[in-house]
């Protein structure tokens, strides 16, 4: 069905008053809630209850009329605590409301903590307790009743605020635990995403240093079979670009098989003690010194030696073909040294692609071992790369 031609008039909303708005806000915001409402209920309804069970059949008038407005005046705690209080002053001064006053104490307390009405209150209290009426009977009392009357009295007063100030701390206090749970929460999230970026560059790393070498490698024997002019030099070429695809792709296996296990397995890393097979297979002339070397060192610090090796003669291949390398490797102040040096290219820089990661890895990589790793041009253009790693005894 086509809407072409159709006009749908657009309702209009007059704007609302604001005193409109701000009455309905009000009213939602002080209604009292079920709970509240039979909370108020239930307060008034003991604190008649007791006035009841305790006042005399020949009681004055004006007694039982100020017990009246004392527990009366509870419906009001919510919105007034202190003026409350007030009111239930004289019932309990002059009648029998001793348990309204309490409860408008307590509440005052619950309300405003350790504010000042609610010293004037609790005050207030205690001096209903302990001053007596009529003023004849309170002179007639000794000593001791009036001692014994301050005690009740501080007992009174004290009794609903202790409870209310108890309960405030064990609100603040389940506010307190419910905010350090959130903040472990927190902290719990951002551990595991760091965590998991770090797993991320570990495997970025290791994914870089063994597919860049290996393609670099099929990249260059790729370009030397398009040189070759032989019939064996194809075959040649080619075979040497089977058997790095071959080893590229069992590398590369690996890794996946590694990342789609469930178990902790560590990633297969090369060790500096493969050094001789990989300066073989580099198309570099390389000059190879190791000094004061051991036979074991550890697995993370060998791994990583080799792997600067290995990123250095790829950088070679790609941006200075033709130039000789010198790597030295070599263990002084408790620490391996390596250090890959390469004299200024021979040949025009084949255009291979780079994303300059090799040397970002490997610098993170130092970082992780307490490491530290330079690269730099040096004055004659070459290139030099140094990383030395602490041996942790």
């Amino acid at each position: 069905m086509s809407t072409q031609g159709l006009s749908i008039p657009a309702l209009r909303v007059g704007p609302r008053p604001k005193a409109l708005v701000a009455t309905l806000s009000g009213i939602s915001r002080d209604r009292p809630s079920l709970s509240s409402l039979l909370l108020t209920t239930l307060a008034i309804g003991i604190a008649v209850l007791d006035v009841w069970l305790v006042i005399p059949e020949d009681a004055p008038t004006y007694s039982l009329v100020f017990s009246s407005i004392a527990c009366a005046a509870l419906a009001c705690r919510r919105r007034a605590p202190f003026l409350t209080v007030l009111a239930t002053i004289p019932g309990f001064f002059v009648g029998w409301s001793q348990l309204a006053a309490m409860i408008a104490l307590g509440f005052l307390a619950y309300r405003k903590g350790m504010h000042w009405q609610t010293w004037v209150g609790a005050g207030l209290v205690v001096a209903c307790r302990f001053v007596l009426w009529p003023w004849p009977e309170m002179l007639a009392l000794d000593w001791r009743q009036h001692v014994l009357d301050f005690i009740y009295g501080l007992i009174v007063a004290g009794m609903p605020v202790v409870l209310a100030l108890l309960i405030l701390a064990r609100k603040d206090l389940a506010r307190r635990l419910a905010e350090l749970d959130a903040s472990r929460d927190r902290e719990r999230r951002m551990h595991a995403r760091a965590v998991r970026a770090d797993e991320r560059a570990r495997l970025a790393r290791e994914m870089h240093d063994v597919v860049s070498h290996e393609v670099t490698l099929i990249a260059m024997q790729a370009n030397t079979l398009e040189c070759a002019k032989t019939p064996d030099d194809v075959t040649a070429a080619a075979d040497t670009i089977r058997q790095l695809s071959t080893r590229t792709l069992e590398e590369l296996r690996s890794l996946v098989g590694v990342l789609r296990s469930s178990t902790d397995e560590e990633l297969p890393a090369p060790q500096l003690t493969d050094l001789g097979s990989l300066i073989r297979d580099v198309d570099v002339p390389v000059r190879l010194k190791v000094e004061n070397v051991p036979e074991t060192l550890p697995s993370q610090v060998s791994a990583a030696a080799f792997r600067t090796v290995q990123e250095a003669l790829t950088n070679v291949h790609k941006h200075a073909p033709g130039a000789a390398a010198t790597v030295r490797v070599a263990v002084d102040d408790g620490a391996l040294h390596v250090a890959v040096r390469n004299d200024p290219p021979c040949q025009p820089s084949r255009s291979l692609p780079s994303g300059g990661h090799g040397l970002a890895g490997l610098a993170e990589r130092a970082l992780r071992l307490d490491g530290t790793f330079h690269a730099r041009s040096t004055d004659d253009g070459g290139f030099e790369v140094r990383a030395d790693y602490p041996l942790r005894t």
